[in-house]
């Protein structure tokens, strides 16, 4: 209703406008004609006139004379107030009359183009150019509200209105509440750019078997990561995150029950990067942004290998390298990606899409170097320990993911071949996978490695997943001595959803990182087969539950020596 009075308020000038000007002209230039009745200007006698026949003779002449256009003698209708003649710029009506040809076209003039604004008007010509402005305001509403609601639609909203007055009171109140609750999140959020994204591993553990089972004890241990994850672009993602920890691995021990010496059969994820005594620590700090069609990763501290390059081992594999994913480092991912780390750069370019000649296939290349912050000689980016990693990746589809993988590293002397990378105060990083004999090098000379190593999976439906690697490393020492070769190999087949959304039910199975025949090492050439088994439970969005078991045979590449048994009860928090 309020936009139909304005529109009509919008065309109200016109009648005013035609009113001002058609009284002020008839005042302009008053009539010297003695005034008669209407009776007698139409010749007839006014006592034989009834009101109605007098009001429908008024009309006809005021219909009439509105009719005149069409005679020699009458007014036309003009569009533009220059057709008129007589008609002057600093005439002081000139504006009105502009206004009410121009703007609503209801004023007419005569056959000669001349307006007579000094001529007398009766009272004739007020009605009809009355009635003629009349008629165009009521055109111009009639154009204006012929889309608007009628009264019938206002009174169904009304009604509407009425019956739900309860819902759109309680929609108001949670309206109301949900800008209040805003309000205090945008006054008191952390950052506009950073989210927090945390992990919490409890775990309960134990070894079995033989003089193993005999040197260990259950231990409950944790680990605690917290990624500050900040993007300035939306695109990119700088990770800065914090860890702390308790846990480490079970000791293996031979017949005699020594420690077999640089073993890492077993190893569990949550136990990497722990600090051991809860003390926190900065463990990553990279960063990774698109630069045209490739994605480039920067690591100042922390980098691995698959933080940018694909494992193609999903369900057992967490990119987080923690409690969501297997239990073991060896079934989570091939150990050529655990050569190596630190600080450095990488670069992941898509080759080709779709039905090229490369199908659906990119290239990637990183560099980490474990010495990157020391400045002393024989370290630093280039002359310290390094890895250097170049992997060809391609897919079919979204069931089949192949990848070839070399990398080449060096290290200084009495390093590891799979650690974590050298520490700032000079001693290596922690052994991750495999037997003393793969991970050994040259305790008195420096040592290059060069691996290589292909990778796949396959899910032929969503409930299945077959995954699996295979990884050679032939080690070349500075000594009389000092080369050797290492192999090692895994397939798992992982069910998805097994029970419930979520859920994953793993097995895996290979032969942990081995050596044959290493003059200088202790006796052993025995296949160490792993096997494992888990089963994911998720209790809700944010936790979930992973009894697993992990059955190691010929520890130490000596089947002398007892099999190992490590039972573990994994509960994992998310936010």
């Amino acid at each position: 209703m309020s936009n139909l009075l304005w529109k009509s308020l919008v065309v109200s000038p016109a009648v005013l406008g035609a009113t001002l000007l058609v009284s002020t002209t008839a005042i302009a230039a008053p009539s010297t004609t003695t005034e008669v009745s209407p009776a007698k200007q139409l010749g007839v006698t006014e006592v034989a006139q009834q009101p109605e026949i007098l009001a429908q003779t008024t009309i006809d002449q005021v219909n009439r004379y509105s009719n005149e256009g069409n005679q020699n003698n009458s007014q036309s209708q003009v569009t533009s107030v220059s057709q008129f003649s007589d008609v002057q710029p600093t005439d002081w009506a000139f504006q009105a009359l502009q206004s009410l040809v121009e703007r609503y076209g209801c004023i007419a003039g005569y056959p000669n183009a001349t307006y007579r604004g000094n001529r007398a008007l009766t009272r004739y010509e007020f009605a009809a150019g009355l009635n003629a402005c009349l008629d165009r305001v009521n055109e111009l509403i009639a154009t204006a509200t012929a889309d608007l609601v009628t009264k019938q639609d206002l009174a169904t909203l009304q009604r509407l209105q009425e019956e739900f007055s309860a819902e759109l009171a309680t929609l108001r109140g949670r309206v109301d509440s949900l800008e209040a609750r805003t309000a205090e999140l945008e006054a008191n959020q952390f950052s506009t750019t950073t989210k927090l994204v945390g992990e919490a591993v409890f775990a309960v553990s134990d070894a079995f078997g033989g003089t193993t089972g005999d040197n260990n004890n259950t231990v409950f241990q944790d680990r605690v990561r917290l990624d500050l994850q900040t993007s300035f672009t939306g695109r990119d993602v700088l990770h800065t995150r914090l860890a702390a920890g308790n846990a480490q691995a079970f000791s293996l021990r031979d017949n005699a029950g020594n420690p077999i010496i640089g073993d890492a059969e077993g190893t569990q994820t949550f136990q990497v990067g722990s600090t051991g005594n809860n003390s926190v620590k900065i463990d990553r700090l990279t960063y990774e942004a698109p630069i045209g069609p490739a994605q480039v990763y920067l690591a100042a501290s922390g980098g691995r290998h698959s933080h940018y390059a694909a494992v193609n081992n999903p369900y057992f594999f967490d990119n987080t390298d923690g409690g969501n994913g297997a239990l073991s480092t060896f079934a989570s991912e091939s150990p050529i990606y655990r050569i190596g780390g630190g600080a450095g750069i990488a670069l992941n370019l898509p080759l080709g899409k779709g039905g090229g000649i490369l199908g659906n296939s990119s290239i990637t290349a990183g560099y980490l170097a474990s010495e990157a912050n020391n400045p002393t000689l024989s370290s630093g980016l280039t002359n310290g320990d390094y890895a250097a990693l170049g992997q060809l990746n391609f897919s079919v589809g979204d069931r089949l993911a192949l990848a070839a993988t070399y990398v080449h590293g060096y290290s200084a002397a009495g390093g590891l071949l799979f650690n974590s990378g050298s520490t700032s105060d000079g001693t290596f990083g922690e052994v991750l996978v495999g037997t003393g004999q793969a991970n050994a090098l040259s305790a008195t000379n420096a040592s290059s490695s060069n691996s290589y190593g292909v990778s796949a999976a396959f899910r032929p439906s969503d409930k299945l997943s077959v995954s699996g690697f295979v990884s050679y490393h032939d080690v070349t020492g500075f000594g009389a001595g000092d080369d050797y070769e290492a192999w090692s190999y895994g397939v798992g087949v992982a069910l998805p959803d097994f029970g419930k959304k979520g859920n994953v039910l793993g097995v895996f199975a290979g032969a942990e990182p081995y050596a044959f025949n290493r003059a200088g090492v202790a006796a052993g050439n025995d296949i160490p087969y792993h096997f494992e088994g888990f089963y994911k439970y998720r209790v809700s969005d944010n936790i979930s539950v992973t009894p697993g078991v992990i059955w190691l045979t010929s520890p130490g590449q000596n089947s002398d020596n007892d099999d190992a048994i490590i039972g573990t009860l994994r509960t994992t928090f998310t936010f």
